[in-house]
């Protein structure tokens, strides 16, 4: 075994050369014989490589999509042969149709008792999420439904697990290094979930998210075992959403189909599991969740302008609800990265610094809208991942310039360039949906990046899927993060 200051310069060596022959430095092969040899310098000593991934999984909710489906959910819970339903909503949606609507269809099935909790918040908090799990553990539920954002699906996703382990703190299952991640060991009782956005995708996977206040970041709990059983995708039930919300909500699925098609690839992720049960639902972009997330960044090119444009033009509604599930499952079995790191701390210090209060949210409290806070560094972010697969990219830039791969206008740009062309084509894309022109609009400034930076660094569960970050041995990303979060104050 090499003395430190030989192991510390031969690391020093690995990853510079690893880093210099990523494609940020010019072409992928200009490092390439460093790297190879100062790799073949560490074989030479007995320190142990982590083994990388070799397969992948696939987990979703079983979907129901069509016009008016929320009236069939009482069915299905006695089908399930329900006795104590909790039903989960917030204090807007509680007075809304789609909520009206389920609950009528509860009331229609014989002996069918439950109760319903409508005070969870948008961008749930340690504090809501307590709240919920404390009403829920009270009662017992044999089932959860859950009608709303998702915070709502969230928020009783957390219920859930909690009534479960009635025992367990939350920061037993809250996402490492935060919490400490623990697996999921026991079944957790059945959920329905009725979005009522066409965002997040809560409704088919096993990923909650929640604001940890005290160290103004957000983060979750994933795993697999939190999926609801059946995500009940009612076209009728963003009829009520205001504009702002139908925009946000679909930058979030934007961005999800983004972020999940160009991740690392899963055979790139380490370490290996051990054992099934420790393989993360965040795995890395692989064949599956290729096609999900594609299809889904087509739909939301296309037709979330015209919602924008138009919020009662009803087929681009149906086309974004379904999209939002079909990123749901894209993400849901690939992951997010940087766009979504990065959200976390950007919604979370706003409460006590800027205190940015978006436009038609119906709250009381500072809020970047996480779709908003996740797109504010979009341009910025595919600028940076880029070289790390060019043809994955020039496939989302044909996307957004509405052409094909084939055309001459995307041919004819060199893979060194993609990335700056893929920045202007995402920011104009942005433009057109009036979201804020970066950070500076929501009140941030470069004297802020810092502690951005330190926000999104212990977000390891999407930054290790991150091209240039996750996929260079001992990165930890600190100086692309400021990079990144320069690049996107404003443009």
């Amino acid at each position: 075994m090499p003395p430190p200051a030989t192991r510390s310069t031969i690391l020093r060596l690995m990853n510079a050369s690893q880093h210099s022959a990523c494609p940020c430095h010019g072409s992928r092969s200009s490092g390439h014989g460093h790297a190879h040899h100062a790799i073949n310098q560490m074989r030479k000593f007995a320190t142990p490589v982590p083994k990388k991934e070799y397969a992948f999984e696939v987990a979703a909710s079983n979907l129901r999509f069509g016009d008016g489906v929320t009236r069939e959910v009482g069915m299905d819970l006695k089908n399930m042969n329900a006795t104590k339903v909790g039903v989960f909503t917030d204090p807007n949606i509680a007075k809304l149709p789609p909520m009206k609507m389920a609950l009528q269809s509860l009331d229609a099935q014989n002996d069918l008792p439950y109760e319903v909790y409508d005070r969870v918040v948008a961008e749930p908090t340690e504090d809501s999420w307590r709240d919920a799990i404390a009403w829920a553990r009270e009662r017992d539920f044999t089932h959860f439904l859950a009608v709303g954002g998702g915070s709502v699906i969230d928020t009783a996703k957390a219920a859930n697990l909690f009534t479960v382990f009635k025992d367990a703190d939350l920061m037993d299952y809250i996402n490492a290094p935060i919490g400490k991640g623990l697996p999921i060991t026991k079944t957790l009782r059945p959920l329905i979930a009725v979005p009522t956005t066409a965002g997040t995708g809560s409704e088919t996977t096993g990923t909650a998210i929640l604001d940890i206040t005290s160290k103004s970041f957000k983060t979750g709990i994933a795993s697999r075992s939190l999926k609801p059983v059946l995500g009940i995708v009612d076209t009728y039930n963003t009829d009520t959403c205001p504009t702002e919300v139908h925009i946000s909500a679909g930058l979030d699925v934007l961005f999800h189909s983004m972020e999940s098609y160009t991740a690392i690839p899963y055979t790139e992720r380490t370490p290996r599991p051990a054992n099934p049960i420790n393989r993360p639902a965040y795995q890395g972009s692989n064949p599956v969740a290729d096609v999900f997330s594609l299809w889904a960044l087509r739909q939301t090119v296309k037709y979330l302008p015209r919602v924008a444009k138009d919020p009662e033009d009803r087929e681009a509604k149906r086309q974004m609800i379904l999209a939002a599930s079909f990123a749901g499952i894209g993400f849901g079995n690939a992951g997010v990265h940087l766009c979504h790191g990065m959200s976390y701390p950007i919604s979370g210090l706003n409460k006590a610094g800027p205190k940015y209060k978006h436009p038609g949210y119906k709250v009381d409290t500072p809020i970047i809208p996480h779709g908003v806070s996740v797109a504010l560094t979009g341009p910025s972010v595919f600028q940076f991942t880029a070289p790390s697969s060019p043809d994955r990219h020039r496939e989302a830039l044909a996307i957004f310039n509405n052409t094909s791969l084939t055309d001459s206008s995307i041919t004819s740009i060199p893979d060194s360039e993609i990335g700056s062309y893929l920045f202007e084509s995402i920011a104009r894309f942005l433009d057109g949906l009036g979201v804020p022109r970066g950070l500076k609009a929501v009140g941030y400034s470069s004297g802020d990046v810092e502690k951005l930076v330190d926000g999104t660094i212990p977000q390891r569960r999407v930054l290790d899927l991150a091209p240039g970050i996750g996929d260079v041995a001992g990165e930890d990303g600190r100086e692309h993060l400021a990079s990144i979060l320069e690049n996107a104050l404003e443009y």
